[in-house]
């Protein structure tokens, strides 16, 4: 079977054997960290000039990945006060390469046949980003990240991104470049949706495989003590958003995790979760800051 090796998911640093840096290349100030809250390595990438420092996959831009996961998983935490920038280039079934790059430099979306740049809006940790409201002066949520932000589990639906932006039919994932600054625990790639907020005896009890959904494989999985509850201590943002019609034009997080209104989360999962109208508004001005430029949907 094609690509059953990378079934049902692929852990890319540990296949890549990113500590080795034989089939990966660092570039500036790139170092390996033990994360105390973690509880494990991350790899920190710094530097006065995001592209100046980068960590990049395959080493050179001749080789490929050739990983052909639907959905890209990036566990990361910007750096406070920093800009980072990220560029993935994927493949399409036409052989044609598209670079999707996102990150909190941009100010607005922009889009030709082979390159898609998407703002990326740094949320807080609490309070002050998901409160302001369409009033909001538009520094305030495009920029350097805020100096509580959390280690995010970033979600590309790569297939969707292709197919709504650019008409085309994703083949598979050549290449990543984390360019600083950033902390990243890992890559990861899948057909599966992973909700990490669900814990494994959660997902055989609600019986979620039937739905398409799976818990965050351990070895992915960020750190959740005891009588503490994922959506509270990290962010989860899956873009293109689940049901969505039109593009959108930035990377943020709209709304609360499926485990931030119910006691339950099993229960909260099939349910539309209700927005606030702080987090509509200020979706509302993402949209107007963020507005296309030269992008047709499909249809």
């Amino acid at each position: 079977v094609p690509a059953a090796w990378q079934r049902p998911y692929l852990n890319v640093f540990k296949h890549f054997r990113v500590e080795e840096w034989k089939r990966s290349a660092r570039e500036g100030d790139v170092a390996a960290l033990t994360d105390a809250r973690l509880k494990g390595t991350v790899y920190r990438i710094r530097g006065s000039i995001p592209t100046s420092s980068y960590l990049q996959l395959p080493r050179t831009g001749t080789q490929s990945l050739g990983l052909v996961g639907r959905y890209l998983y990036l566990l990361f935490r910007p750096m406070p006060r920093k800009h980072f920038v990220v560029h993935l280039d994927v493949a399409t079934e036409e052989n044609q390469v598209v670079r999707i790059s996102f990150s909190n430099l941009f100010k607005e979306f922009k889009s030709t046949a082979t390159w898609l740049q998407f703002p990326f809006v740094c949320g807080a940790a609490k309070g002050p980003v998901y409160a302001r409201t369409a009033g909001t002066a538009r520094r305030d949520l495009v920029g350097a990240a805020p100096a509580d932000v959390r280690w995010t589990c970033l979600v590309l639906d790569l297939h969707s991104i292709l197919s709504l932006y650019l008409n085309r039919r994703y083949s598979h994932l050549k290449s990543v470049k984390l360019c600083s600054n950033l902390l990243v625990k890992n890559l990861c790639t899948s057909d599966l949706v992973f909700d990490p907020g669900v814990t494994f005896s959660e997902a055989r009890r609600a019986d979620l495989a039937c739905r398409g959904v799976a818990p965050m494989p351990r070895e992915m999985a960020f750190p959740v003590p005891k009588g503490e509850k994922w959506h509270d201590l990290y962010d989860y943002i899956r873009f293109p958003s689940e049901g969505s019609k039109l593009p959108y034009d930035s990377i943020q997080k709209s709304c609360p995790g499926p485990a931030a209104v119910s006691e339950d989360p099993i229960q909260q999962l099939p349910q539309p979760v209700t927005l606030t109208k702080a987090v509509r508004d200020r979706l509302s001005l993402i949209h107007q800051i963020t507005s296309p430029k030269a992008v047709s949907a499909p249809w």
